[in-house]
């Protein structure tokens, strides 16, 4: 089992919120976004949103993939650890050779 990979919310608080000295009430407003939105995000109890990673990008000058990316691998990862059992996989098709 691979470990859990970091929520983008610790990125953004570990590596841009905290350098910057800036509180979560002054990034939403530098974000545009309500403190609630952005509070929920940086203590891990909301998923980042296309919409929050386009604007962390342009506030911090990287990509919107890059935050999602991070999303998407969490994401992942939770889904795994609950991963179905009752899945039957699909029959292969006959490879015919002429």
């Amino acid at each position: 089992m691979t470990r859990k990979p970091t929520h983008p919310g610790n990125v953004f608080l570990e590596d841009v919120l905290k350098p910057l000295n800036l509180t979560i009430t002054e990034a939403a407003t530098m974000l545009g976004v309500s403190r609630k939105a952005l509070s929920e995000f940086v203590n891990e109890k909301a998923s980042l949103s296309p919409e929050m990673a386009i604007r962390i990008s342009k506030a911090t000058n990287t990509t919107a993939e890059s935050w999602m990316n991070m999303q998407q691998k969490l994401t992942l990862w939770k889904t795994r650890m609950q991963e179905p059992t009752n899945i039957i996989p699909f029959p292969l098709p006959d490879c015919q050779e002429d």
